[in-house]
């Protein structure tokens, strides 16, 4: 049993709607402006929005000293709680920014999850660690039932589309392209898109994902 409760806040009440629980990187926190932005966007298009953070962020909150990442069991653990926690009749979306997003995938693929739990999103997921082409992390998703949606810049630091094109995936992993966006899904200047054009479009195919699956 999970024996720390994380922070959490939701960002909207609104009857009937679907719920989308999202879950921060690896170095920043639930209020990070990017955090803060898709937790206002979705919540805008008609979403129930849950943030929380991982004990080791909540720790790092409160004495104000970096931490690393808790370790995947714990991660995952705090994930499963959160889930558990969210009584609710309405279908649910799991998913979040990175790390945040992976630790939801290895969720949705290791763990029986309750009934309304119906989909998984992820905001720039890491296929393999910097530096590590050759260490995809990608063998859950080989075989992942739950339907998922991956949106992925293209010049993604941690899964670029010269590699992750090349990835044989399962069927119900679909994974949308922003072309010359980093991993913060913010595109180059080459692009002749803005950051806010990108996340708004991002935005949108969360939305959408959550209403329509």
């Amino acid at each position: 049993m999970f024996s720390e409760l994380p922070l959490c806040w939701t960002y909207s009440h609104q009857e009937n709607a679907p719920y989308f629980v999202f879950a921060h990187g690896a170095g920043a926190p639930m209020d990070s402006p990017f955090m803060s932005y898709f937790a206002e966007a979705v919540a805008g298009l008609g979403v129930n929005v849950m943030r929380f953070e991982f004990p080791y962020m909540d720790q790092r909150r409160h004495s104000g000293k970096k931490r690393p990442p808790d370790r995947q069991p714990k991660l995952i653990a705090c994930w499963e709680y959160m889930v558990q926690q969210l009584s609710v009749q309405q279908k649910v979306i799991i998913g979040g920014k990175s790390m945040g997003g992976r630790m939801a995938t290895l969720l949705a693929a290791n763990q029986t999850l309750p009934l309304n739990v119906q989909g998984v999103v992820c905001l720039g997921y890491p296929f393999y660690a910097a530096g590590k082409r050759d260490k995809p992390r990608i063998e859950h998703l080989q075989t992942l039932k739950l339907p998922t949606r991956i949106i992925q810049g293209t010049r993604d630091s941690l899964g670029n589309k010269q590699y992750v094109q090349d990835y044989s995936l399962s069927a119900a992993v679909k994974i949308h392209w922003l072309a010359e966006a980093d991993h913060d899904l913010v595109p180059s200047k080459r692009s002749g898109f803005s950051k806010e054009e990108y996340w708004q479009q991002a935005a949108s195919w969360v939305a959408h994902f959550c209403h329509e699956i």
